[in-house]
Order: C-alpha cells, then structure tokens, then sequence
C-alpha cells in the first residue's frame, strides 16, 4: 500500500524484485526505503519502512512496521545492523534514485 501498487499488491519476497526496488547499502538508507527480511517462510519474513536514523553511528534507526497483534508500529529497530544479518536495505524504484 506505501509503494502504491494495485491491489492485491506484492508479499514480501516481491519487494525484492528489480522492477519495484534495488538494493542499496544499510548505511544509504533514507525515509522511505525499505528493511527486507526475504528469507524464510511466510512466518519469518518481514519488512520495515525505514523513517530515520537514532544517532550519528547508525546503531538503530526508526521505523514503521506492522505486526500482528500489535498492529502498526512506530519504533527504534536495528534490524539488518548485525552482522550477517538477514535484513538487506532496499530502495523503492519509483522514487528515482
């Protein structure tokens, strides 16, 4: 729905896809890119849209996420941070860069 796709839109391993999004660096993250966990399951999987960063250090950033039973969150994350992390940064392709 952020992405503005039709209806019934994408699941998370779609997001992945070079037609709708390019990965880019964790450290290029900026509002509105996207933290995919592409891995796994459909018990597994997830995305985050990320807001900002915390700090300077990018130890964590902000990020709107959905989850179930809390429903939309808005909160501090360090997903995709750790080393060897599952979650990869990726850019939407319609905003052009």
């Amino acid at each position: 729905m952020a992405l503005g796709l039709p209806a019934p839109g994408t699941n998370t391993v779609g997001l992945t896809n070079r037609r709708l999004t390019r990965p880019i660096a964790m450290s290029e993250l900026q509002p509105g890119d996207l933290v995919i966990d592409a891995i796994g399951n459909s018990n597994t999987r997830h995305v985050v849209i990320f807001e900002k960063w915390n700090d300077a250090a990018h130890r964590s950033c902000t990020a709107y996420e959905q989850r179930s039973p809390q429903g939309t969150s808005h909160r501090s994350l360090t997903y995709g941070l750790a080393a060897g992390s599952e979650y990869k940064a990726y850019r939407p392709l319609q905003y052009g860069n």
